[in-house]
């Protein structure tokens, strides 16, 4: 058995230095390791991520993660990354990562992924150019995600985890409006998790949604944003076969 801990929309700022420490020290006894679902900053600033670093520097757990929309607002995302790479997180997007948890081997296929809603209302590649883009963007994150979880496949990962900060499904999303649906996530990221297979899915972004859901091929999701799950982390269980 695996116990996968993950968290998401964690939200630091230099206000909350030290807020989630004591819960992550925790984790040794609970996990084996932990996910970090993206929005982990409030702007995307250099000075949030170093508050974000020294949450989770030293762990005695792997520290694997995303970015979100806000980790990219200042537009910085190469230095927000760098600053959680030195702390030793695993930074993905659009790859896929190998951890060893008591002698299994664990995959985690990570990307932020985009919006442009599910089936039956969503945006399509058509008209102008920015819509066209905003749709191939999804694709090309939920594309990425496939390609990851296939190669985690090959390298003979016992267990594939899929991480996202956007949503997979809706299922997830059940109390947030619905107008703002094709915002915080996308079928095709569901897709390339169900064609790929994966044994859970993580994401956050949906402050007001729901935990727990499904895709179309039974894989569970889990809406792990920290506004949903109101604690430090969630630890969910996987058995290889």
């Amino acid at each position: 058995m695996i116990r996968v801990a993950a968290v998401g929309d964690i939200h630091m700022g230099p206000d909350s230095q030290g807020l989630l420490r004591p819960a992550f020290d925790t984790l040794r006894d609970c996990a084996d390791l932990l996910l970090l679902a993206g929005d982990l900053t409030r702007h995307g600033t250099p000075e949030e991520a170093r508050v974000v670093a020294q949450e989770v520097r030293g762990l005695a757990v792997p520290v694997v993660a995303v970015l979100g929309n806000h980790d990219h607002h200042d537009e910085q995302p190469e230095r927000v990354t760098a600053i959680l790479q030195e702390a030793g997180v695993t930074v993905l997007e659009g790859e896929g990562a190998v951890v060893e948890c008591d002698g299994t081997r664990v995959g985690i296929a990570g990307t932020k992924g985009f919006g442009g809603g599910f089936v039956g209302r969503s945006a399509g590649e058509f008209g102008e150019p920015l819509m066209k883009e905003f749709v191939r963007y999804t694709r090309r994150s939920a594309d990425a995600l496939h390609t990851a979880l296939e190669e985690l496949a090959d390298k003979g990962c016992e267990l594939r985890v899929a991480l996202t900060h956007f949503s997979p499904v809706a299922d997830t999303l059940a109390g947030e409006p619905l107008e703002i649906y094709p915002f915080l996530g996308s079928y095709l990221l569901a897709e390339a998790i169900d064609t790929a297979g994966a044994d859970l899915a993580v994401h956050g972004h949906a402050h007001a949604g729901t935990e727990h859901g499904v895709t179309a091929g039974g894989v569970r999701v889990r809406n792990v944003a920290q506004p949903v799950i109101r604690r430090a982390f969630n630890v969910y269980q996987l058995h290889a076969d």
